[in-house]
Parts: structure tokens; C-alpha cells; sequence
């Protein structure tokens, strides 16, 4: 009987491999030393690369970092329908503070702040997370108004910049994320988020302004 031949490596399979070590090693890094801190040459030696097989696929620790958050996004901050719309806005909104904070160890602290320095940071970072995560809350909203738990004619962005804008300004200022009373308020708030216009106020009377 013959030896059977060994079978050649799959380049394929090494290549998957190889991103997850990279993503992986990153993602323990930042946690470990916070972002700025983190550099290429630190991710390809805890990944077990070389630096040009991460420059294969990502220009920058910016980019590495950018497709860790989508990662982290399709894993832990999607959006469940369980019937109860503002339940399933708190596990999201909860599954989201846990990925975020605290900024020191921040992937999204992290690039954010780059991205105020660098456009195509900045660029990359809403077209490729932030975009996507939008059309994913303003589908949920659609489909909570079909299901009479979002009222007709509340505002989606409104309920948008209420539920989130608090969650990045405490990001970004290190103001520690809202507890689960102050959690339920914004979500209750967000629920109303009617975008009513203000009522026009009446003109001063010109007789008595001159008396």
C-alpha cells in the first residue's frame, strides 16, 4: 500500500486564522493598555504575524480596530424583538455600555478620538460602523411602529439623539455610564420623542409697549 501523500496547507484557512489572531490581539491590547498605547508592531507580536500580513488587509491600527467594533457590534449590541420594545432597547443599550466603557480601554473611545484628528478616520468609522448601526436602530423603530409601540408620529431622530447621545458624551468625557434607573428614563423619554414644533409667541402689543 502506498503512503498517502500529506495533504499541502490551506492557504484559506491559515488566512482566517490569521485575522482572527490579529483581531484577537487586538481587541486584548487595547483592553489591556488602552488604545494609544497599542501599536502594529505590538498586535503582530501578540498575534503571532508579521507586520506586513496585517498591512495586507488593514492600512492602520485605525482599521484593524474599525472592523473589531463591527465584529463586536453583530455580536452583542443587535437589535432583539421579543415583544416588548422598550425591554428590548435596554438589552441593546446595556449590551452596547458593556462594550464601550470604560474610555481608557475603549476601542470606539479610542478611534473616535483619532478620528478628530484624522478625516479619513473619521470617514471610515461612520460609513462603516455607524451607518450600518443607524439603519439597524431606524428599522426597529419602523417595525415597533407597526407593532403600535412606537408612536406614529414620534421622530425617529429624536428618539435617536435621547437614547444615545448621553451614553458618547459620557464616553467621551469619562463620566461613568448611566445606572439602570437613569437608563429606563431615557428610554421612557425616547418613547415620546414627538419633534413637535414650538408655538409661535404673539407679537408685543405696540400701544402698551409705548405706555
Amino acid at each position: 500500500m502506498e503512503p498517502t501523500a500529506p495533504t499541502p496547507p490551506d492557504p484559506a484557512r491559515r488566512s482566517v486564522r490569521a485575522r482572527r489572531a490579529i483581531l484577537d490581539a487586538t481587541a486584548q491590547l487595547i483592553a489591556e493598555k488602552g488604545y494609544a498605547d497599542v501599536t502594529i508592531e505590538a498586535i503582530a507580536a501578540r498575534a503571532g504575524v508579521g507586520k506586513p500580513t496585517i498591512y495586507r488587509w488593514w492600512p492602520s491600527k485605525a482599521m484593524v480596530t474599525i472592523e473589531l467594533l463591527i465584529e463586536i457590534a453583530e455580536q452583542t449590541t443587535g437589535y432583539p424583538d421579543t415583544g416588548d420594545f422598550a425591554a428590548d432597547l435596554r438589552t441593546q443599550m446595556q449590551g452596547l455600555i458593556a462594550a464601550i466603557h470604560p474610555p481608557r480601554t475603549s476601542p470606539l473611545a479610542g478611534v473616535i478620538a483619532e478620528g478628530l484628528q484624522n478625516p479619513d478616520v473619521a470617514r471610515q468609522l461612520r460609513e462603516l460602523l455607524l451607518e450600518p448601526q443607524l439603519e439597524l436602530f431606524r428599522a426597529r423603530l419602523r417595525l415597533a411602529q407597526q407593532q403600535g409601540q412606537f408612536p406614529p408620529d414620534a421622530d425617529p431622530e429624536v428618539a435617536l439623539y435621547l437614547l444615545y447621545g448621553p451614553l458618547h458624551y459620557r464616553l467621551l468625557y469619562d463620566l461613568g455610564m448611566p445606572d439602570a434607573h437613569e437608563l429606563d428614563t431615557l428610554i421612557t423619554r425616547a418613547l415620546h420623542a414627538r419633534n413637535e414644533p414650538a408655538e409661535p409667541r404673539p407679537a408685543p402689543d405696540s400701544t402698551s409697549a409705548r405706555h
